[in-house]
């Protein structure tokens, strides 16, 4: 994919994250059984997550697959940040749930990201984020630490709004 601003396509889902970025790995305990997966999963692929935790999607699909264009934005009025990336892959079931998507040239950052949703043998559904990125635009460079420490808080909150999903599935 050719209009991805990154060379290391794909490490974000192999957990071998490479040098060079920040590097982000969040685990969230969202649910327990089988209904509780179904429903954060479809959150997850559909968009949902994303546009109950405050992020504009504007998708080529209903759903993430790989190849689908994604444009997110987050932020507020004239603060609202264009983040243009691309779906390398998706797993749709059954015990496991998930997405890929990297970033796009004119993304503020240059990474990756890798969002799951898992259950466990006992039942437990887990919530789980790998990502790797730096800033790319000179006002996020600016923003220095403060970058990872908002992606780990976004990442905690995805997981709290799946948790609520996942709790109106019982």
């Amino acid at each position: 994919m050719t209009d991805l601003s990154y060379p290391e396509q794909g490490a974000s889902a192999t957990g071998a994250l490479p040098d060079g970025y920040n590097h982000l790995r969040h685990r969230a305990r969202i649910g327990q059984g089988r209904a509780a997966l179904e429903v954060a999963g479809a959150a997850l692929l559909g968009w949902r997550m994303h546009r109950l935790a405050g992020v504009r999607i504007d998708a080529e699909a209903e759903q993430a697959a790989p190849g689908v264009a994604v444009q997110c934005a987050i932020g507020v009025g004239p603060l609202r940040a264009g983040a243009p990336n691309r779906v390398l892959a998706a797993v749709d079931g059954p015990d496991r749930y998930g997405f890929t998507y990297g970033t796009r040239h004119g993304h503020l950052a240059r990474g990756e990201e890798t969002f799951l949703v898992e259950m466990e043998p006992d039942g437990a559904v887990w919530f789980t984020v790998t990502a790797f990125s730096r800033p790319v635009a000179w006002y996020a460079r600016l923003a220095g630490p403060l970058l990872p420490l908002a992606q780990r808080a976004f990442a905690r909150h995805c997981g709290r709004v799946l948790a609520r999903i996942a709790a109106d599935a019982v």
